[in-house]
C-alpha cells in the first residue's frame, strides 16, 4: 500500500482524512484549494505523517473560469493564457514542492463526431471540439509544443508532469503520435482513470478501455482508480471497487484492468478516486486489502 494516495479537493478535509488516509500511504492528491488555510493544513500533515504531495491543476480555487488550461485550443491567445495559468500556478506551487501536476489531457478534448457526448461531462463549450474541425496533424503539432514547454518548466521548477486522459478520440487509440512523443519527452507521464475509460466504452462503440491500458499503463505515473455501474436505466459513479462488482451486472471489470496494470507497470501509483462515504468503514478497508491483493499476485481472490 506505499503506493496508494486519496484525494483531497475543494479543501483539506480532516474528517475524510481520517476516514481514508492510511499510515504508510504514498500521499495525497490535492485540488482546487479555496484558501491558504487548507494548503498550510496540508502541508503540516505531510509533515507529521510523513506522506507526499501531487497536484491535479490547479491547486488553488478561482483563479480562471474553468479548472482545466485550454493548452491545446486553436485559438493561440487562448493557448497563450492556459500556459500562463500553470506559469502562475507553478510560482505557487514552488513552497507546496509536489511529486508531480496533473492536467487533462487533451483539452480542449477532442471529440469522435460519431459518438453521442450526452452522458460526458463538460463544465462549458469552450471544453470540447470535434475531430472534424481538429486534424490529426494539428493534434501531433500542438502536442508537441506542449510537451516541449511541460518537459521544461518541469526541469526548472522540479515535478513531474502528468497528463490525465479525458474522453479520447482514434488520434490517441488508433495512432501512435502520442506514444512517439512520450519516448521523445520521457518525463512526461500520464494518468488512466478506471472509471472514465469504461464510461468511454459504454457510450462510444469505436472504443474499448482494456487496449487502452495495455498500451499506455507503462507510460503511467499514477492510476485514477474508481468504478461505476453503467445500466440501461442509470448510471452510478465513483463507488470504491471491491471484488464482488460483476461486469455482467454492469461494473467495470476492475480485476482485468489492475491485472494489465500490474504485468505493464508494476511500480505506478494509485490514487482512490471514489467517495468513501458510499461504503462502510469495512468495505473501504476491503477495497485497499483486495486493490493491493490485486496488484501483487497473478491470482487474487
Amino acid at each position: 500500500m506505499r503506493r496508494f494516495l486519496i484525494g483531497q479537493y475543494g479543501s483539506f478535509d480532516e474528517q475524510k482524512m481520517e476516514r481514508d488516509f492510511r499510515d504508510g500511504f504514498y500521499g495525497i492528491e490535492a485540488c482546487l484549494f479555496e484558501n491558504e488555510a487548507d494548503t498550510q493544513k496540508l502541508l503540516s500533515a505531510s509533515r507529521v505523517r510523513d506522506f507526499r504531495i501531487g497536484v491535479h491543476f490547479p491547486l488553488r480555487a478561482g483563479k480562471s473560469l474553468l479548472r482545466d488550461a485550454l493548452f491545446l485550443d486553436a485559438d493561440k491567445h487562448v493557448r497563450d493564457e492556459a500556459l500562463r495559468l500553470i506559469w502562475d500556478e507553478l510560482d505557487y506551487l514552488r513552497n507546496v514542492r509536489p511529486d508531480y501536476v496533473l492536467f487533462h489531457y487533451p483539452k480542449p478534448v477532442i471529440l469522435d463526431d460519431r459518438v453521442n457526448w450526452d452522458k460526458w461531462h463538460f463544465s462549458d463549450r469552450t471544453e470540447y471540439v470535434y475531430n472534424s474541425d481538429y486534424s490529426l496533424e494539428l493534434f501531433a503539432e500542438r502536442s508537441d509544443q506542449l510537451f516541449a514547454w511541460l518537459s521544461a518548466v518541469s526541469r526548472e521548477y522540479g515535478f513531474t508532469p502528468v497528463l490525465e486522459f479525458d474522453a479520447l478520440n482514434s488520434y490517441i487509440y488508433e495512432h501512435d503520435v502520442l506514444e512517439a512523443l512520450l519516448k521523445k519527452y520521457p518525463d512526461i507521464l500520464l494518468c488512466l482513470d478506471t472509471g472514465r475509460l469504461f464510461l468511454q466504452q459504454n457510450v462510444d462503440p469505436n472504443f474499448q478501455a482494456l487496449p487502452v491500458i495495455r498500451k499506455y499503463a507503462k507510460y503511467a505515473e499514477v492510476i485514477h482508480l474508481w468504478n461505476l455501474q453503467y445500466t440501461k436505466s442509470s448510471v452510478k459513479l465513483r463507488y470504491p471497487v471491491l471484488p464482488e462488482q460483476r461486469p455482467e451486472d454492469g461494473w467495470a471489470p476492475i480485476r482485468d484492468y489492475l491485472t494489465v496494470i500490474r504485468e505493464e507497470n508494476p511500480q505506478v501509483k494509485i490514487q482512490f478516486e471514489h467517495r468513501s462515504d458510499l461504503v462502510s468503514h469495512e468495505d473501504l478497508q476491503r477495497c485497499y486489502e483486495w486493490v493491493d491483493e490485486c496488484l501483487r499476485s497473478s491470482n487474487p481472490s
